[in-house]
């Protein structure tokens, strides 16, 4: 057994030798095999960063957890009274945000269609007009797609400024004119998104048409997010491979 002792010393030293490298890369904040912490000891955006803004967005089910109040209402408001539909329409926007808080998802996603259900209610209420339920996301399509042109406008398009955020706020990201130019794009596709939901709901709302509407809401809602989402992902793809090192230093100073 005594033959054996010295080749046991050598490879205690060794896991010794690696566990202490570990730690002293991990106390001086460089990247660990999973990419989560830069040398700043700044959290680093995950991998997958598809998955990462799908999910700011509430995911796959909260587009369709945010669709379903509005088919409520535009099937039940042909048969039933308006404050009912209206009431149907606000309390399953309640069911299904309570049950996505239960489920753990992000406070915003998951309150942000009760709140948008109430509001369009409560102008429908206001008004006594079915199509006026739709008022509400008509107008605020319109409102986000003129907030989107304006920072493109004004050389600081907002999903540069979101990738930013994500990377630490430390880059300069809008003097390197390959990133400003793909962001441009990318900030210009969701304007486009917008206005397309805008253009779409607003000639429904002047036909008079709140089956149309309901199913312009649904149709301009899911795919084209998705559309929008992929362009995004690409700018940001584009940008942390031009601006961020293997080590995920900071370049510059803030953009």
């Amino acid at each position: 057994m005594k033959f054996h002792e010295p080749a046991r010393d050598v490879t205690e030293q060794s896991r010794t030798a690696n566990t202490d490298h570990t730690g002293r890369a991990n106390r001086n904040g460089h990247t660990d095999r999973d990419g989560h912490t830069d040398r700043d000891g700044r959290a680093e955006p995950p991998a997958d960063l598809k998955q990462e803004v799908l999910r700011g967005l509430g995911g796959v089910s909260g587009m369709v957890y945010s669709a379903l109040p509005v088919v409520v209402f535009a099937a039940t408001v042909p048969f039933i009274a308006l404050p009912a539909a209206i009431s149907a329409a606000i309390a399953l926007a309640l069911i299904l945000g309570t049950y996505r808080l239960w489920r753990g998802e992000r406070l915003m996603p998951a309150l942000g269609g009760v709140i948008a259900v109430a509001a369009a209610g409560g102008i429908a209420a206001s008004t006594g007009s079915a199509n006026d339920f739709f008022l509400f996301g008509i107008w605020s399509s319109l409102a986000l797609a003129l907030f989107t042109l304006g920072t493109v406008l004004a050389r600081r398009p907002v999903t540069g400024l979101v990738w930013n955020l994500l990377h630490g706020n430390s880059h300069a990201w809008r003097q390197d004119p390959p990133s400003l130019r793909v962001h441009d794009l990318a900030t210009l596709a969701v304007t486009a998104v917008l206005a397309a939901r805008f253009v779409v709901r607003q000639w429904m709302y002047l036909a008079d048409s709140t089956t149309g509407l309901a199913v312009a809401d649904t149709v301009t809602g899911f795919p084209l997010t998705v559309v929008a989402v992929l362009v995004i992902v690409w700018a940001f793809r584009r940008t942390t491979r031009r601006l961020v090192a293997p080590d995920g230093p900071a370049t510059g100073p803030r953009g």
